[in-house]
């Protein structure tokens, strides 16, 4: 089993804003495999589906961002994960709009969610795919600017940025994450 994280905050007031492009991302690979999110836990909504002989939990936290470790740690727990069978997914205001950036470990860089998840799980090297949702100009509050909804020219690229990390995420469980850097970065 591998699962697939996507950050983001619950409820409609969220969706279709910056820092739920994790979730974007989750309900685009959901549907791929033509599921939805239908199992609950207060902690968070998951769907299992298969890929070959493996088997992907996609997960979406219902923790709000900042305590997205809880999630992560109930989900690694539940489901006896070990730290390399999971893949983070989320927004970074620090890479373009649309750019995709896939590494096995590192510093939070300032995101507070997987700044959670590194302090839970007690190790920075987890598996993520960052999504660049570049920053806002100097006249913009950065925290207006992640809760704020993408611009249409920023949502025509979404579809395909999605349908990238869709193929990155199925690279890293058959070739591993080497090889999806390779390829993706």
């Amino acid at each position: 089993m591998f699962a697939v994280i996507g950050l983001g905050n619950p409820g409609t007031k969220y969706k279709g804003t910056r820092h739920n492009i994790g979730f974007a991302a989750l309900d685009h690979i959901a549907g791929k495999f033509e599921s939805k999110f239908s199992d609950r836990h207060k902690l968070a909504e998951f769907v299992s589906v298969n890929h070959g002989e493996e088997q992907l939990l996609l997960v979406k936290p219902k923790t709000f961002m900042n305590n997205s470790g809880k999630a992560v740690s109930y989900i690694m727990s539940r489901f006896g994960l070990s730290i390399d069978q999971i893949v983070v997914i989320y927004d970074d205001l620090d890479l373009p709009v649309g750019k995709i950036r896939i590494r096995p470990n590192g510093s939070a860089g300032g995101h507070n969610g997987i700044a959670s998840i590194i302090s839970a799980l007690n190790t920075s090297s987890v598996s993520r795919i960052r999504i660049g949702i570049g920053r806002p100009g100097q006249s913009v509050n950065q925290i207006g600017y992640v809760l704020g909804k993408f611009s249409t020219e920023e949502e025509n690229i979404l579809g395909e940025v999605s349908s990238r990390v869709h193929d990155a995420v199925i690279q890293i469980v058959e070739d591993g994450i080497d090889k999806a850097m390779n390829t993706h970065n």
